[in-house]
C-alpha cells in the first residue's frame, strides 16, 4: 500500500502541474481544483486498497482481474462524475463520456478475460508440476514458454527440477558404489575372522594381514567420503602458506614407495628447482598423493612413474604420467567424478575408491588452478596452480 500512495501523490502532482501550466486558473477555481483532484485520489486509494483485500480471496485470477479492472473503471467514472457536478464538463460531453465509459467496461472484460486464460492456464501448470515433484514425479515439467515474471519462475522451476532429478542419481549412484565399497572389505573380513575362530585358517597371519589391508581400505573410504562430504557444504578449510610445490611432490614420491616396491615400479620426480606457491600444504600433498596412487595402480610391473613440474610465467604445471594403457574414451569424460572407475573392479589391489581424482580436483579448484586428462601415450593426469 505504501507503494500505491506514493504513485498517487505523484500522479496528483503531476495533474496539478499540468492543470496549472495548461488552465488560466483563477484562486476559487484553485481551490475547487485542488478539492476534486484530492477526493479523486482519496477515493482511488480506497478502492485500490479494498480492490487488493477482495481479489485476494478468490480462487480464480480471471475473476481477480475483472475485479480489479471493474474498480479501475468505477475510479474513472467517478472522476468524470466529480469533474461534472462541478462543471468541468458540459452535460452532453458527460453523456459521451458515460456512454464511453460503457463501452469501456465492456471491452475490459474481453481483455481482463484474454489476458487471465492464458496467465490462468500457466499459472495452475506450474501448480500441477509443483505438486507432482512434492509427489516424487521428478519428470515433471511445467511447459511453460513465456518472457515475463511467470516465464521466469516457471524455468526457475523446471531448472531445480533437474537438479533434483540429477541429484536422485547421483545420490542413488553413490549409496550404490558405498554399498559395494563396504560390502567387499566386510565380506572378506566377516570370512577370515570366521576362518580364524573356527582355526581353520592354514595361514592365520596371512589372514590377520588381509584383516589389516581391508581395514585400511575401509579407513580411506571413510576418511574420503568425510572430506567429500565438507567439500560439498563448503567448508574445506584450508590454511595457505608459502609451500615448495617441488618438495612436496618429493614428499608424495616416498610416501608411495612402499608401495611402488611391491611391484619394482619407479616413482621419479623433475623439477627445475624450488617452485613457491600459495596453498595449503597438507591438501596439495594430498593431490600428489591421490595421483600418484592411480598412476601406481594402472601402471604395468617394473613401469615408470613420473612427476614433472615446469614454471611458467603465470602457473606452475604439473603433469603426473603412467606407463599404462591410459585413459579410455569413455572414463576420459567422467574421470574425475566420484566413483569413476576404469572398470567395475573395487578390490583393494586394483580398484581404489574411485574418489581420489574427484578430491584431488576439489582441492586444486579451491587453490584456484584446474586439473585436466592429457592425451597419451599412459596415463596423464594435468594440474595447474598459479604463481605466488
Amino acid at each position: 500500500m505504501k507503494t500505491i500512495a506514493w504513485a498517487l501523490a505523484v500522479v496528483l502532482i503531476a495533474g496539478l502541474l499540468v492543470a496549472e501550466l495548461a488552465m488560466d486558473v483563477t484562486p476559487a477555481d484553485r481551490r475547487l481544483l485542488y478539492t476534486v483532484f484530492g477526493t479523486i485520489a482519496l477515493s482511488t486509494f480506497a478502492a485500490a486498497a479494498v480492490s487488493i483485500k477482495v481479489a485476494g480471496r478468490f480462487n480464480s485470477l480471471r475473476t481477480s482481474l475483472r475485479v480489479v479492472a471493474f474498480a479501475a473503471v468505477a475510479v474513472t467514472g467517478f472522476a468524470v462524475a466529480a469533474a461534472a457536478q462541478t462543471m468541468f464538463i458540459e452535460p452532453h460531453d458527460l453523456t459521451l463520456v458515460s456512454v464511453a465509459l460503457v463501452l469501456g467496461v465492456g471491452l475490459g472484460g474481453v481483455v481482463a478475460s484474454a489476458v487471465a486464460r492464458p496467465l490462468t492456464a500457466d499459472l495452475t501448470a506450474v501448480s500441477a508440476t509443483a505438486g507432482r515433484v512434492a509427489g516424487g514425479d521428478l519428470s515433471a515439467r511445467t511447459g511453460v514458454a513465456r518472457n515475463d515474471e511467470l516465464g521466469d519462475a516457471a524455468r526457475a522451476l523446471d531448472d531445480m527440477i533437474v537438479k533434483l532429478e540429477n541429484s536422485e542419481g547421483e545420490r542413488h549412484n553413490l549409496l550404490t558404489s558405498i554399498g559395494h565399497d563396504l560390502r567387499t572389505p566386510l565380506a572378506s573380513m566377516q570370512a577370515a575372522v570366521e576362518a580364524l575362530q573356527d582355526r581353520v585358517a592354514p595361514d592365520p597371519a596371512a589372514y590377520l594381514r588381509g584383516i589389516s589391508l581391508d581395514l585400511d581400505h575401509l579407513t580411506h573410504l571413510v576418511d574420503d567420503l568425510f572430506l567429500l562430504s565438507r567439500i560439498d557444504a563448503g567448508r574445506l578449510d584450508l590454511s595457505p602458506a608459502q609451500v615448495d610445490l617441488a618438495e612436496l611432490a618429493d614428499e608424495a614420491a616416498e610416501a608411495v614407495a612402499p608401495v611402488a616396491a611391491r611391484r619394482r615400479i619407479r616413482v621419479l620426480v623433475s623439477a627445475p628447482g624450488r617452485i613457491g606457491v600459495t596453498g595449503d600444504p597438507a591438501a596439495l600433498g594430498r593431490v600428489f598423493r591421490n595421483l600418484l596412487a592411480n598412476a601406481l595402480r594402472h601402471s604395468p610391473d617394473e613401469g615408470e612413474v613420473r612427476v614433472e613440474l615446469t614454471r611458467g610465467e603465470s602457473q606452475v604445471k604439473t603433469v603426473v604420467i603412467d606407463q599404462g594403457e591410459g585413459f579410455s574414451d569413455g572414463i576420459r569424460s567422467r574421470a574425475f567424478e566420484r566413483f569413476a572407475r576404469a572398470d567395475d573392479s573395487r578390490n583393494r589391489e586394483s580398484g581404489g575408491t574411485g574418489l581420489g581424482l574427484a578430491i584431488a580436483r576439489a582441492i586444486v579448484e579451491a587453490h584456484g588452478g584446474t586439473i585436466a586428462i592429457e592425451d597419451g601415450p599412459g596415463g596423464r593426469v594435468r594440474f595447474a596452480l598459479p604463481i605466488g
